[in-house]
């Protein structure tokens, strides 16, 4: 909004903003199938909802495994371990922390130790203390009568049948069991091996041998579905694109293994966890490792560098990588051609956060001041904005570089697309390669950001003095403002004003 606009205010009044609760939905229609199935039936139709995941690459580094975990384990900035009791803080954002594994809760022995989606699958996978993973080993998850180790959160040692076993303690027993249930359903078409066969039996139903979901389902009650739980499936989801079932659905479970196997099953009348996201809730909105996938990115090109020559190519080595520089027949170097061309993200809903950031990360080469030719923008609402403030590479090197975390909360609560914006000459045609993209936010109203009014600060507003323009969602007004009413945040003090 320009300064001169609020000058002629016709009403100003001082008001209170408040912020309102974000949550996260079962998105409309996902569970439809399941409508009228019961039995093995249900258990199937559940499995071709869920069975395919966009899973993080294993490890650490940015869309990995660690990275994951700094989302889904976070306890201002704690991680939390399941298996240990054991206190460790996060460091850096995709590191790995000092004495922690990933740990396969459902053991990956169990098909045979091959890296398919299971092997990577963050319903899986937690952070644990390395002793507590190496001696839990692959044992099945039962009861424990005879403990050879006990750390206060898990036991292992053996059952009454003599097999060897680990036991979560009961604060942890349902999620556990929930995570084994979805297992068993998201991964009914593997084939079982070794020892995975004293808890498993091959094939779509049942999956789990009798005594395993008989007391899964005994621990899923008696451990019901909690906040953190619920929580962490939401973000889960918001990485991969699949939910836990037996989270969103407490009941479930009996209508495929229990007391309900002869009922049909409805999604619409069953009992539904909560699903609130606390506030300050961080999660992932946006996520590409362009060497895997084209993360729905679509390539405009305003001027090609030569007929049926393209800017943009994606390959599995780098990335999108763009350039204008083209080798042609025998030719030892490329020509350079004029040209311009931009990779678009698709659109992106920052709807329900009050923050946002973006990083990705590239590598630029011949280029001798990247920026000069080279942008990223965002995209909304027909407008466009460059981006400013992050780390480009030196232009003279194939090494990759982080952008760093690059702030969004502008656009907080709206549609935007992110555009990496390329353009060349005949005497300098850089290679730009973009290798990976991360957006992530907090969740929460964006009129949070603008606070509430304090009693006794209702000061008389200055338009000559820095202030914030907000639209009564809570966004901020970045460009001119049409008539109605809006919420200006000077100082401490909030006034609602008519333009």
């Amino acid at each position: 909004m320009k300064r001169t606009e609020l000058k002629a205010l016709v009403m100003m009044v001082v008001a209170t903003v408040y912020a309102l609760a974000a949550s996260a939905q079962i998105p409309q229609g996902y569970y439809d199938a399941l409508k009228g199935k019961k039995g093995a039936e249900l258990k199937t139709a559940v499995h071709n909802i869920i069975k395919e995941a966009t899973v993080l690459s294993y490890g650490k580094g940015k869309a990995a495994t660690w990275w994951g975990f700094y989302l889904t384990d976070n306890d201002n900035g704690y991680v939390i371990d399941r298996y240990s009791p054991e206190k460790v803080e996060f460091g850096a954002w995709g590191e790995s922390c000092s004495s922690m594994n990933i740990e396969h809760s459902f053991p990956k022995s169990w098909w045979g130790g091959e890296q398919r989606q299971a092997y990577k699958d963050l319903y899986n996978l937690m952070p644990s203390d390395a002793k507590a993973n190496s001696t839990k080993s692959n044992y099945g998850m039962g009861v424990v009568t005879k403990a050879t180790y006990d750390n206060g959160v898990i036991k292992v040692g053996t059952g009454d049948s003599g097999k060897k076993l680990w036991q979560p303690y009961p604060e942890w027993q349902g999620d556990f069991a929930r995570a084994y249930l979805y297992m068993a359903t998201c991964y009914q078409d593997y084939a079982w091996v070794k020892d995975g066969l004293n808890s498993l039996e091959t094939g779509d139903y049942p999956t789990l041998q009798k005594w395993a979901s008989d007391l899964y389902i005994k621990w899923a009650k008696q451990d019901p579905v909690s906040d953190l739980e619920a929580k962490r499936n939401n973000i889960v989801y918001s990485i991969q694109g699949n939910r836990n079932p037996f989270i969103d659905f407490p009941n479930l479970m009996e209508y495929i293994w229990g007391d309900s196997i002869s009922y049909e099953f409805d999604p619409a009348t069953t009992v539904v966890t909560k699903q609130v996201v606390p506030e300050n809730s961080m999660m992932c909105i946006y996520l590409a490792s362009y060497k895997d996938t084209d993360g729905g990115c679509t390539i405009e090109t305003t001027l090609h560098p030569k007929e049926g020559a393209e800017v943009w190519e994606r390959t599995s080595s780098y990335g999108w990588k763009g350039t204008g520089a083209i080798k042609e027949g025998s030719n030892k170097y490329a020509t350079k051609y004029a040209a311009e061309s931009s990779v678009v993200t698709p659109e992106i809903d920052l709807g329900g956060y009050k923050e946002a950031t973006v990083s990705f990360s590239h590598a630029v080469n011949y280029a001798q001041n990247p920026s000069e030719k080279l942008s990223v923008e965002v995209r909304c609402e027909g407008k466009t904005t460059k981006l400013e403030g992050f780390i480009w590479p030196t232009g003279d090197s194939w090494s990759f570089v982080d952008s760093g975390d690059i702030d969004l909360s502008a656009w907080a609560g709206k549609k935007i697309n992110i555009v990496f914006h390329y353009t060349s000459t005949t005497s300098e045609s850089p290679t730009w390669e973009v290798r990976d993209i991360a957006l992530t936010g907090v969740k929460g109203n964006a009129a949070t950001a603008i606070g509430s009014v304090a009693e006794g600060t209702q000061g008389t507003f200055d338009p000559t003095q820095p202030y914030t323009v907000y639209d009564l969602s809570g966004r901020v007004v970045t460009g001119d403002a049409q008539h109605g009413v809006y919420v200006v945040k000077q100082g401490k003090n909030i006034f609602k004003v008519m333009r």
